[in-house]
């Protein structure tokens, strides 16, 4: 009579294990600023290394907890390009061969989620989606700066850390 809870409890685990091992992992992003002090949004060289450079299928940025997108580019149809380490997509970036809507200006203190979306890889457990959150910080007189946060930051910690603290140097 046991048995019964045994094996359903060991087909529980196992179907568990292989969810879980079929789950596609959700690469990292890394948030840099370009000459002119703009956000652009590229991979990790580790995360190259690992599973290629991925194929771009868009990029989408909003406020942390929002649904609607503050901006996004997609490519169409079948149309693609690797996503290197080598190269950052600026925020608002306009290539005009691109469906793309216009981009709200970044705002001091606000967090925001950024989202690279890649088209499936050949390789097996390559990421689909590169994801980071950042913020733009006021430091004194000067330019806003940009400040990676972690992108699991739970979103009250997120905002706490925008409203100031070390931003990233430009590249």
């Amino acid at each position: 009579m046991q048995a019964r809870p045994i094996i359903h409890g060991a087909l529980v685990l196992v179907l568990a294990g292989a969810h879980a091992a079929g789950a596609v992992r959700v690469g990292e992003l890394e948030v840099k600023e370009d000459h002119a002090g703009v956000p652009c949004f590229t991979i990790p060289e580790a995360e190259e290394r690992r599973s290629g450079a991925p194929d771009f299928q868009s990029i989408s940025v909003a406020e942390v907890g929002a649904r609607t997108p503050m901006w996004r580019m997609a490519m169409p149809g079948p149309r693609t390009f690797s996503v290197s380490f080598r190269m950052c997509i600026p925020y608002a970036g306009r290539l005009p061969v691109l469906p793309q809507m216009p981009a709200a200006t970044l705002q001091a203190g606000k967090p925001y989620d950024v989202t690279i979306e890649a088209r499936p890889g050949q390789q097996a457990g390559a990421p689909r989606s590169y994801r980071a959150r950042f913020c733009m910080v006021q430091q004194g007189p000067g330019p806003l700066r940009v400040q990676l946060l972690g992108s699991g930051a739970p979103d009250a910690r997120a905002r706490r850390s925008c409203q100031g603290g070390p931003s990233l140097s430009a590249p």
